[in-house]
């Protein structure tokens, strides 16, 4: 693997790698110490909203793979911490993923995933890895709307009823690790009926929300919320009681913003 082009942002900047066979993957560094990493050429996921997963999976990315973004950084950037949610459902190369964590560990660095929880035996590993945080990626509650923006997922009760049983033998601090991921898009999921769902959602799963901000992505004609909207669905759920996080300007920058990864870009 090498890294064959850089882009840059006053926020970020992006690496876009290739593989030993040709494959591209890109990885993010933002925030002035956390690099974000791939785990896959594509994705199985397809998310309408995304577009790291528009051409499905191609393949997965080894641990070594997954490590060699870092590897290939580390002498040039402060890195600090490793999020592993670039290109890829990392539930779906678990096995890899948790090879590629120890690495990652192993070099000092804090390390947190985000994944669907898709495929569920994936991601039962993926909640029992020696992670520093676990964000489960829900962007709907109703399953009618999660199969308009999912190309393929698991029931959510069924992710969460997995993570109520982990949570029976998981102590208090490493139940706090877990957060909920919310993209909010415009006339999809950010109704008052949606907004009071998520939030039933977490307090019964004590969890926090992190409530993500649209970022445009060409060929799809969904919409991101006003900052007045996407300020008011934050208070609605603060009112409910629910610990609420805000996507901060390099997760929407549009450079290496949530979900603008892709395999496909012009070099």
């Amino acid at each position: 693997m090498k890294v064959i082009k850089e882009l840059k942002s006053p926020l970020n900047r992006l690496f876009i790698f290739e593989t030993n066979d040709g494959y591209r993957v890109e990885s993010v560094f933002y925030k002035g110490e956390r690099l974000c990493v791939s785990s896959q050429v594509g994705c199985p996921v397809r998310c309408l909203f995304c577009a790291s997963g528009k051409n499905g999976l191609k393949r997965n990315l080894s641990a070594e793979e997954i490590f060699k973004q870092y590897e290939l950084l580390k002498g040039e950037l402060p890195v600090k911490g490793v999020a592993i949610a670039g290109i890829g459902e990392p539930s779906a190369n678990a096995d890899e993923v948790l090879g590629a964590i120890k690495r990652f560990k192993a070099e000092g660095l804090k390390v947190t995933v985000s994944t669907t929880g898709y495929p569920v035996e994936g991601f039962r590993k993926l909640m029992r890895a020696p992670h520093d945080g676990l964000t489960i990626s829900v962007h709907a509650i109703f399953e009618e709307k999660r199969r308009k923006l999912f190309g393929v997922s698991v029931p959510l009760e069924q992710v969460f009823t997995e993570v109520e049983e982990y949570f029976k033998e998981a102590s208090s601090s490493r139940r706090k690790k877990f957060q909920i991921g919310y993209l909010l898009i415009k006339g999809i999921n950010d109704s008052d009926e949606d907004l009071k769902a998520l939030g039933e959602l977490a307090k019964r799963c004590r969890m926090t929300v992190m409530l993500m901000a649209y970022n445009p992505v060409p060929g799809t004609a969904l919409k991101g919320l006003t900052d007045e909207e996407y300020e008011r669905a934050f208070l609605k759920l603060r009112e409910m009681g629910v610990r609420v996080t805000l996507s901060n300007r390099f997760r929407r920058d549009p450079l290496g913003g949530c979900g603008t990864l892709t395999i496909a870009r012009e070099v």
